[in-house]
């Protein structure tokens, strides 16, 4: 089959590569993910863009956080010119996740083997430094660079005031002010992108993300709805994940806005985003200090002084004590499972015992 798509404008490195060599010689494809329809895939492979489905044995072997999704790199064997059964998922190097919805502690990958988190946060009334908070913890737990696009800068009276609640909850992450849809301050985004490099878009509905997606695509491919004027919210415009090929080389994941973003992450996650509060509680007296009540404890001390913002501090401990009650109920789902394993081994073994096979 003949090379027409060179797989290192997309991202495949040379541990890429090297996955993929103990498959290679029984004539399967290196592909990557491009879109998840339930179990239906879009994968770019060296012979341009295939659908695909997945071989039964990895999706009912393997756990539903390891199936393929977008941005994976994929073992796939071509069973005609435009077709092919995906055989394995190769290693992740980072990879987004959340929580399910629901009751059921399970991890929902939103997408594989990114480089760069772009978040994605309107400068309308739906500008909100508690949601950023949320999404650098996602990129930490993540284990990829982040920065944070503070879109709509035209409708932003205070453009200056914005910019440094985001700076001062950014950890370091670069910010910067945009307006996707007249194209001012786009021109620094668009210095970030360099072939191999996979970048993800993420952010709530009505953000800009699909306005933003055309202009570093250079052509009008998103469907773009205007938002609520009473609340700058917006409807989906983007319904699924889908991993795009940019003209400058490189890949860019877009996302749909997520109404519910529940971590999953841990501790050193969120002290990787809040970095002056790990850095503060290093100098507490106590080395499980909870920082309400015990004495000497550098956080509240810091409070006090005025030198960490009560509201950063109260983001935190939100944030704290929820990753704390989802670990809770991941231990109290995995004693159930464990009992109900233990409990279907006793009765076999009674049933046996009954019919003499002992």
């Amino acid at each position: 089959m003949p090379d027409c798509f060179d797989l290192t404008s997309i991202g495949a490195t040379d541990a890429v590569f090297a996955a993929f060599q103990p498959y290679a010689a029984g004539g399967l494809l290196l592909g990557r993910v491009s879109v998840v329809h339930a179990d239906r895939y879009k994968i770019y492979t060296a012979c341009g863009e295939m659908t695909a489905e997945a071989i039964g044995a990895l999706l009912y072997r393997t756990e539903r956080s390891a199936w393929p999704a977008v941005g994976d790199w994929v073992v796939a064997q071509a069973v005609g010119a435009e077709a092919a059964m995906i055989h394995a998922v190769l290693p992740r190097r980072s990879m987004f996740s959340r929580r399910s919805a629901g009751d059921r502690e399970q991890e929902q990958v939103i997408a594989a083997n990114i480089d760069l988190a772009l978040i994605v946060c309107g400068l309308d009334q739906d500008f909100n430094v508690r949601r950023i908070e949320r999404y650098l913890t996602l990129a930490h737990a993540s284990g990829v660079d982040a920065a944070i696009l503070l879109n709509k800068s035209d409708l932003c009276a205070d453009l200056k005031a914005r910019l440094g609640e985001a700076a001062r909850v950014s950890g370091g992450a670069p910010v910067l002010a945009i307006s996707a849809t007249s194209a001012q301050g786009v021109e620094p985004v668009l210095r970030l992108v360099r072939p191999g490099l996979t970048m993800a878009l993420l952010g709530s509905s009505g953000v800009g993300k699909s306005t933003l997606v055309n202009r570093l695509l250079g052509v009008e491919r998103q469907l773009v709805r205007e938002v609520r004027e009473s609340d700058s919210r917006g409807r989906h415009t983007t319904t699924y994940r889908e991993l795009l090929v940019l003209p400058q080389g490189g890949a860019l994941i877009d996302t749909p806005g997520m109404r519910e973003l529940q971590l999953w992450a841990g501790q050193e996650s969120l002290d990787s985003a809040f970095t002056e509060i790990a850095e503060l509680a290093e100098q507490c007296r106590f080395r499980d200090c909870t920082h309400v009540v015990e004495e000497d404890c550098g956080v509240r001390a810091a409070i006090e002084a005025g030198e960490l913002d009560a509201s950063r501090w109260e983001s935190y401990r939100k944030l704290r004590a929820e990753i704390a009650w989802h670990a809770r109920q991941t231990d109290v789902q995995a004693a159930q499972a464990q009992k109900k394993k233990w409990k279907a081994i006793h009765k076999a073994m009674r049933v046996d015992h009954k019919r003499g096979n002992w």
